[in-house]
């Protein structure tokens, strides 16, 4: 009859006791850039083209002569240079590129951007970039995006040559052209 009694007590001894004190609950730091990729398949949807860039917001800043500066190589996101991988051969500018991995960096202009495939993997930021490992160099349009764009964001749209990679952020976008070959 006494051990009856002394069980509630003992439970909320033990509670008290070996309870640990209760703090906020902190939630994961959600990265400020984040990663994204697209890809562009065909009609088999087989992967021809894939990218991989950080996504850093816009925040009430203005981004392109200013956040980027123009006349200066890019990394073309945050982080990491943005890579991109061609599962097949093709042409960009003019020029043949084999499948394989690469590293694509921009240079924006007010009036067009140079693009950059580069050698080099692996890279963080364009610190590092060396010009004599570009693969080739293109110039495309820079063009006024219908609406503000927060975050930087790459999708490919697929024409009857190939693919064109879009590349926009801000008020700002251009497209690479990809042809099959």
């Amino acid at each position: 009859m006494k051990l009856t009694r002394l069980l509630p007590m003992f439970f909320l001894f033990c509670l008290f006791t070996l309870a640990q004190p209760v703090s906020a609950q902190e939630f994961p730091k959600i990265d400020a850039s984040p990663m994204d990729l697209a890809i562009a398949r065909d009609a088999n949807k087989a992967p021809l083209i894939r990218v991989i860039y950080s996504r850093p917001l816009k925040k009430n800043r203005k981004i392109f002569g200013e956040l980027v500066p123009f006349n200066q190589v890019w990394r073309t996101g945050a982080n990491e240079a943005t890579e991109l991988d061609l599962y097949s051969d093709m042409q960009v500018g003019g020029v043949k590129i084999a499948a394989g991995t690469y590293t694509l960096y921009t240079i924006p202009n007010e009036k067009e951007w140079t693009v950059i495939l580069n050698k080099e993997t692996n890279t963080w930021g364009a610190y590092s970039y060396k010009e004599d490992l570009d693969i080739t160099r293109i110039k495309v349009p820079s063009k006024n995006a219908s609406a503000p764009i927060e975050s930087l964001s790459m999708a490919f749209k697929t024409n009857e040559d190939g693919v064109s990679l879009m590349i926009g952020w801000d008020d700002t976008f251009v497209e690479v052209p990809f042809k099959n070959l």
